[in-house]
């Protein structure tokens, strides 16, 4: 079954190594079949969320909110690549998503995480679980944390470290059975 899984960076620094991660997990999924376009606040430049999309008049959003919308309507989950900072979610990432609410609705979400040290983002996840959870894409049980991400995969997404195969794809097969589980209950409708 193909899925349409968009990949949201959560990270607009110049120097950010989160891009790896993002390429090499649409590489992962592309390779099974998916469509997963990357979700890039760096290229949005989505400003500080004053408005969000639901709040425009049908029609007058601005462009990139608009493409988002359709793009997570017609979404079947969400893959989250988040950094830690200061042991919580990026800002870009918090904005990025702080722009929807339905769209996400009833659709799994996944979280990568990853770190420059040791412990790969995971204080960032925790909070970023009930986040998702808040704005209807609950995340799978599994998290994919890369610790040392500069060293575990590189520039054009290739995985340095055998470990990180093996992880990604035990990750990806139970987004994939959370996101067809929900699809198929999702086409026989919904609670509201």
């Amino acid at each position: 079954m193909t899925l349409t899984v968009p990949v949201i960076l959560g990270s607009v620094r110049s120097d950010r190594i989160g891009i790896r991660a993002a390429r090499f997990l649409t590489s992962k999924l592309e390779a099974r079949g998916h469509a997963a376009p990357l979700v890039d606040p760096a290229e949005l430049k989505l400003p500080l969320l004053d408005r969000m999309y639901k709040e425009y008049p049908a029609g007058t959003a601005p462009e990139p909110l608009e493409r988002l919308a359709a793009l997570y309507r017609g979404s079947d989950a969400f893959l989250i690549v988040s950094a830690e900072y200061n042991h919580g979610v990026p800002p870009a990432l918090s904005n990025t998503l702080d722009h929807f609410l339905e769209e996400y609705y009833w659709r799994p979400s996944a979280i990568c995480c990853y770190s420059a040290g040791q412990f790969g983002g995971v204080r960032a996840a925790m909070p970023l679980r009930a986040m998702l959870a808040e704005m209807g894409m609950p995340s799978i049980p599994s998290l994919l944390p890369i610790p040392r991400l500069q060293k575990a995969i590189g520039d054009d997404g290739t995985p340095a470290e055998s470990w990180l195969e093996r992880s990604a794809n035990r990750f990806l097969d139970e987004l994939e059975w959370y996101a067809e589980a929900l699809r198929t209950r999702r086409a026989q409708g919904t609670p509201y």
